[in-house]
């Protein structure tokens, strides 16, 4: 659940920025009369990642406990956490750039005259994070499927989403009509290092899949065995498991790449944000 509260508020809170800041231009322009271009776009984006989030969920469901289940679930882990290191990095980098790129972006649509260019910018600004979230939601859904309560975890898992999604609604109209600048790096900072402790943890996860499926064989040798202290199936353990990559009995290769990556894209990103001005 708070892996995808989080994901869910982050990429929500992203995408309804976009919106806004597209909204709040037109309406300086005084072109209102393209608000609904651009919430057919937002309508679009969404509605083709639900569908395309459900169609891709149950069709490999109908392979539980094959190997098809198994390679498929190891490469949403991989893109996943592609997703959400790059991800993290762009949003970084361009977060002070963004508004003049729509405003640019606005300008070129409204000056060719084309109606639905607004719509397909924000079909696109919003289509791209509906895409991230499908995958990350995937790769979350995948890894509790192997807890022991599953459909448990399972709704959980969605609620979690749909609260993150609520919360970042909420936040983003209250920005949006109280007009209260916020600094964002705080924000984004704090958020982008959860993400990538959850990137970390999928990392592990689709190590542990490739050393079953028998495509890895090195560093298979147990860490340690912690089962009877904490079971990873159990309520903390799965929280452990989502928030911090915890494995009751990791391989040594697990343990190994989740503290490279940790150690790397964490002090680059903490790195990075200490050098960067403050982002409102």
């Amino acid at each position: 659940m708070i892996p995808t509260f989080v994901i869910f508020l982050r990429e929500g809170i992203e995408a309804s920025m976009i919106v806004a800041i597209l909204l709040a231009y037109l309406k300086r322009l005084g072109q209102t009369r393209h608000f609904r271009d651009v919430f057919v776009g937002v309508a679009a984006a969404l509605v083709l990642t639900l569908i395309g989030g459900i169609v891709a969920y149950f069709a490999i469901s109908r392979y539980s406990g094959s190997r098809v289940q198994a390679y498929f679930e190891t490469s949403t882990y991989l893109v996943a956490a592609g997703f959400l290191t790059v991800m993290t990095f762009w949003m970084h980098k361009h977060a002070r750039t963004m508004t003049k790129e729509l405003h640019a972006r606005s300008d070129e649509a409204l000056s060719a005259g084309n109606r639905w260019g607004l719509g397909l910018l924000a079909f696109q600004a919003v289509g791209r994070e509906g895409l991230e979230t499908m995958v990350f939601t995937l790769a979350i859904l995948f890894a509790n499927s192997q807890q022991a309560a599953a459909p448990v975890h399972g709704g959980l898992v969605l609620w979690g989403g749909v609260l993150g999604l609520l919360v970042a609604l909420a936040l983003a109209t209250a920005m949006y009509r109280l007009g209260t600048r916020i600094n964002l790096k705080i924000f984004f900072r704090v958020l982008g290092i959860a993400l990538m402790l959850f990137a970390a943890g999928l990392l592990a996860d689709a190590i542990q899949n490739l050393q079953q499926l028998g495509w890895i064989t090195t560093g298979s040798h147990v860490l340690w065995n912690t089962s009877g202290f904490m079971n990873e199936s159990s309520n903390m353990g799965d929280v452990f498991h989502s928030l911090l990559g915890y494995a009751d009995q990791p391989t040594i290769l697990q343990g190994l790449v989740w503290l490279v990556y940790v150690a790397l894209s964490v002090g680059t990103f903490v790195m990075l944000g200490r050098r960067s001005p403050a982002a409102r």
